[in-house]
């Protein structure tokens, strides 16, 4: 910080410090100042002239009240006091009762008016207000006054020989009118910063106007010149505010009636009180008027600004790109947030059209969501994917509306809100994924990586009503590995996981259509779903399978071969609507049983079991294999479908 700025930084500190300490003082000072000053010279002119007193120190002092806070009114109330009587002093020469009456009755007007126009406060007078206007001629102008010259006439009735009435009408007419000029001035004067409003380089024109206008008014010239008064205070208004204009209508209203002569004029009446009085009334009713209509204005202005503000912040801080487009496509508006999401720049984006950027797989979406909007008067939501500059996509979501002329009232722009969906959209294709692969474990078999039950049973129902739909043929075959229980009691259970992992693979070896399934039914038990395969495709998958197994070539003792081997039940249906897809299965379950029976490590067709006969009798079988280290197994043979032990 440089030597000046630490200097008048310090200056400000003081000059902050003096205010907070002498503020209050000096606005009592001002307002004495002010009450007894403006009337004084009011007296000075009605002793020169010889015409009665106009009364502006109580519009003066309601002006103070006015603007001050109400617990500081005793203070203001008290300053009015010491200057009215030091004004009862000069109008009457001595003090007495009469001084202490007026001053009294004066000081009940003021707090009359300003408790009536000001009840809390944070109420501040507000003359650009029609209704205030109105308040303040109902209480100020009429009410106060009133009750005030209703107590004077009273006074002088009962101790001086006056007539009641006239002396009523005066004081309410004097007292009116004089604060119907001095209070509206006054608080444009206080309320405004004149300091700050004048600026020197062109202040002292309007100055040397209004004082040449003044001055040459009462020169023996045939022009009006005073009527040119109030076009330069309008110019004033204009370009200063109310608070300077209302300041140099007090200061032409003064200049001109201490130096008006005798002669008549536009602003020579029954008395120079009166004078003032009427110029100064209706040059503040004159400016008031303006400033209705300039406040009116400038409301409308800082309105205008407050909306393009929070349209400016809305736009430029949301993450939602706005953009306005005629019905050609052409963009009319683009928001901030549509450059930073493209990162191309103005000159760019408004070359292009709305659909220019669009994925070419999505355009017939984005085109068809356009022609909805303009035709149906709809909003419609449509997910693409948008170009960057950079070449690469985003998916944004786009919400289209239609904008209504409002003189024709049809379509013709759409409002296109546009936000960027990319981290969605890979959250839900990072969803998708999960969901999937949890429904692949839901129907997958751990051990093999086949189909579980659910799956078959899911299939083979969705099979079953196409082919009776479709009138096809849909066949079944049943696996089911030969002496697995001998196998995992030989070689250990993780020998035979390995087994059955063989064993699907020999199945997927040669199932490889892409309607067709195979799954593991359960145990050392496997399935496998041929839909549109006649009975003799289903038998040959079936003896490709076994071979396939068989050429694989794995160990086991227990099996007559010496390799593991398995038996297979073949099934073919077509499926009719009323049957149910457990009697394919059933027919297979019979076909496996009858593989088994007849010496297993084959392929049985149960498609042929109504036309083989039942054997005559189910007798129970007995075999015994040695087992390497002298142990032996025997096998057990019951009449009952897969009970070996």
């Amino acid at each position: 910080m440089t030597v000046r700025n630490r200097a008048a930084t310090k200056i400000a500190s003081y000059w902050v410090a003096w205010k907070r300490n002498w503020g209050p003082s000096l606005g009592l000072a001002g307002c004495l100042v002010a009450v007894f000053g403006v009337q004084l010279f009011v007296i000075l002119i009605n002793r020169r002239t010889d015409d009665s007193q106009i009364w502006l120190a109580n519009g003066i002092l309601l002006a103070y009240l006015l603007l001050v806070p109400r617990w500081r009114w005793p203070y203001y109330l008290a300053v009015g006091w010491v200057a009215m009587m030091l004004l009862s002093l000069v109008m009457h020469g001595l003090p007495g009762g009469r001084s202490l009456l007026m001053s009294g009755l004066n000081l009940s007007e003021v707090l009359v008016s300003a408790s009536l126009l000001r009840p809390h406060s944070r109420q501040l007078p507000y003359f650009t207000r029609p209704r205030y206007l109105l308040r303040f001629a109902i209480f100020a102008l009429l009410l106060g006054p009133a009750v005030a010259g209703l107590l004077h006439a009273l006074a002088c009735w009962l101790f001086f020989p006056m007539p009641l009435a006239d002396v009523f009408v005066r004081w309410v007419t004097v007292d009116g009118l004089g604060t119907a000029a001095a209070t509206p001035a006054c608080v444009a004067i206080f309320s405004s910063r004149i300091r700050e409003e004048i600026r020197p380089g062109h202040s002292w024109i309007y100055l040397i106007l209004l004082t040449v206008l003044v001055a040459g008014s009462y020169l023996p010239v045939t022009a009006p010149l005073l009527a040119l008064l109030y076009p330069l205070l309008l110019l004033i208004l204009v370009n200063f505010g109310l608070g300077v204009a209302s300041l140099a209508t007090v200061f032409a209203a003064a200049a001109a009636n201490w130096y008006a002569p005798s002669q008549a004029n536009l602003l020579v009446l029954a008395s120079p009180g009166l004078r003032i009085q009427f110029f100064v009334g209706s040059a503040m009713f004159m400016l008031y008027c303006v400033s209705i209509v300039l406040e009116r204005q400038l409301q409308m202005e800082r309105q205008l600004k407050e909306v393009a503000e929070l349209h400016r912040q809305v736009t430029e801080y949301s993450r939602d790109a706005l953009i306005i487009s005629d019905l050609q496509m052409n963009r009319i508006y683009v928001s901030a947030a549509a450059l930073k999401m493209g990162g191309w720049n103005e000159t760019e984006i408004y070359a292009q059209h709305s659909c220019d950027l669009v994925h070419p797989d999505d355009l017939p979406r984005a085109i068809e969501a356009l022609h909805q909007v303009e035709q149906n008067n709809e909003n419609v939501v449509v997910e693409v994917r948008a170009q960057k500059k950079s070449g690469e996509y985003l998916w944004v979501e786009s919400s289209l509306r239609a904008i209504h002329n409002p003189h024709t009232g049809k379509i013709d722009r759409v409002l296109n809100i546009v936000r960027d969906i990319s981290e969605r959209k890979q959250a839900e294709r990072k969803l998708q994924e999960a969901y999937n692969a949890v429904e692949a474990l839901a129907v997958t078999d751990a051990l093999t990586g086949l189909a579980n039950r659910r799956r078959f049973d899911q299939y083979l129902a969705t099979e079953w009503r196409r082919s009776a739909r479709d009138r096809q043929p849909l066949s079944v075959l049943m696996l089911d590995a030969d002496h697995f229980k001998a196998y995992n009691d030989t070689y250990g259970h993780q020998r035979g996981d390995s087994c059955l992992k063989q064993i699907a693979e020999a199945c997927q070896d040669v199932v490889s259509r892409p309607g067709d399934l195979v799954a593991r039914f359960g145990g050392e038990e496997f399935v496998v779903i041929l839909p549109n395969t006649e009975n003799a495709g289903a038998m040959q998958v079936a003896e490709e399978i076994s071979e396939a197994l068989r050429s694989r070539r794995l160990e086991h003792i227990c099996n007559e071969l010496g390799i593991v081997t398995i038996s297979i039940g073949c099934a073919t249906l077509v499926p009719k609507f009323a049957r149910h897809p457990s009697d394919l299965i059933e027919l297979a379950d019979k076909a496996l049983y009858r593989a088994k029976e007849a010496g297993r490590n084959r392929v049985c067709n149960g498609n042929d079991l109504d036309a083989t006969p039942e054997p005559a009798a189910k007798v129970e079988a007995t075999a015994a294999f040695n087992l390497p280290g002298g142990a032996v197994v025997t096998l057990q043979h019951k009449p009952t479908p897969d009970t070996w032990h």
